[in-house]
């Protein structure tokens, strides 16, 4: 997350160096403030934002599969709309998560075929549909 404060650090970037943004925020009420704050200083140095990503939407019980929101439901969702941006996807709050991060392994590669690798695939593969061609 980048937040306002950095705002002279980005405008001092060269041209160019910064040509699209992703918001990553989890759906507390603090966490979407700065993410609101952050997608504005984008729009204020004209990088796009091509959408927001709900990080810890959801924890599933890995007994009984109930599924808590443990830091509110769609709080991200709700923020999109108001900014008038895409959500890319969610990223569910999952212990095989914290564990991969922890041993340096991404899981992607670590548990491939998970649903919480496919989330991470599902949104790398909507921010690649919304990059621009690259030149030829």
């Amino acid at each position: 997350m980048v937040l306002p404060a950095q705002l002279p650090f980005i405008e001092c970037l060269p041209c160019g160096i910064m040509s699209r943004a992703v918001i990553i925020s989890t759906p507390q009420d603090i966490a979407l403030m700065d993410a609101h704050k952050g997608a504005e200083m984008f729009r204020k140095v004209h990088v796009p934002v091509l959408g927001l990503v709900q990080n810890m939407s959801v924890f599933q019980c890995p007994k009984c599969k109930h599924k808590t929101h443990i830091f509110g439901a769609d709080g991200a969702r709700r923020l999109a709309r108001t900014l008038d941006l895409d959500i890319l996807g969610d990223i569910p709050l999952h212990l095989n998560i914290r564990e991969a991060s922890d041993t340096g392994q991404p899981i992607v590669f670590s548990q491939p075929e998970s649903d919480e690798a496919k989330a991470y695939l599902r949104i790398a593969t909507e921010v690649v549909r919304r990059l621009p061609p690259p030149p030829e």
